[in-house]
């Protein structure tokens, strides 16, 4: 008996790594090649919150049209913010996202559909799954009445389009100054993800699409 149960926890380790390389393989991340190193001044951009920006990033730089992205903090009081500053959830600042977009490839609506409805879970008030407090709010940042009246437009849809059981909870927040996050936190994704694997990044983004 000791002998079968010893092969039966070995078969079972063997089947859960085979399940966890394919999961690997379907859900690998992979940056589109259109991306710039460096900040199109010229380009539109949107700017949004959805929990904590390493995800976010990761997400739209696989998108067509994107074609340069920045993390910071923005919606808050504090000039200068550090990240130790933004997580005691008392800034007022949320973890935000900059992308820079080709409006002959995509257009802010497709970009903000793609937010609300794939990106991250815009229902879940001041939160995104373990990560917990203000600073990791859903929140469309506008810099325009044009981007105001687009965004409420775009989440009334989706909320009449019965993807989600609740109601939608992202807020719409003027565009305040948005204070770039420090360097590390820039593509962290591929930063740390391909280099040494990191499983708060690989976790949340295959949790994230696995509903996709």
């Amino acid at each position: 008996m000791k002998y079968f149960i010893i092969a039966a926890l070995i078969l079972t380790g063997f089947l859960m790594m085979s399940m966890s390389q394919k999961v690997d393989a379907q859900h690998a991340y992979t940056p589109h090649d259109g991306l710039m190193e460096n900040k199109p001044e010229s380009l539109p951009k949107m700017t949004i919150a959805g929990g904590c920006f390493w995800c976010v990033e990761s997400e739209y730089r696989t998108l067509p049209g994107v074609k340069y992205t920045l993390v910071g903090y923005t919606g808050g009081a504090l000039e200068d913010p550090s990240y130790d500053d933004i997580t005691t959830g008392k800034t007022g600042h949320a973890e935000a996202l900059e992308v820079y977009y080709d409006s002959k490839e995509t257009s802010y609506e497709e970009l903000l559909r793609f937010f609300l409805t794939k990106a991250h879970d815009p229902t879940q008030l001041n939160g995104q799954g373990v990560d917990i407090g203000p600073q990791y709010r859903s929140a469309i940042f506008y810099d325009s009445e044009e981007q105001k009246q687009t965004a409420q437009a775009i989440i009334d849809e989706v909320n009449e389009s019965g993807q989600y059981d609740k109601p939608i909870v992202t807020t719409l927040e003027p565009l305040k100054t948005f204070f770039v996050a420090e360097e590390y936190h820039q593509q962290f994704y591929e930063k740390y993800e391909a280099a040494r694997g990191q499983p708060h990044i690989r976790v949340l983004y295959k949790l994230k699409n696995k509903s996709h």
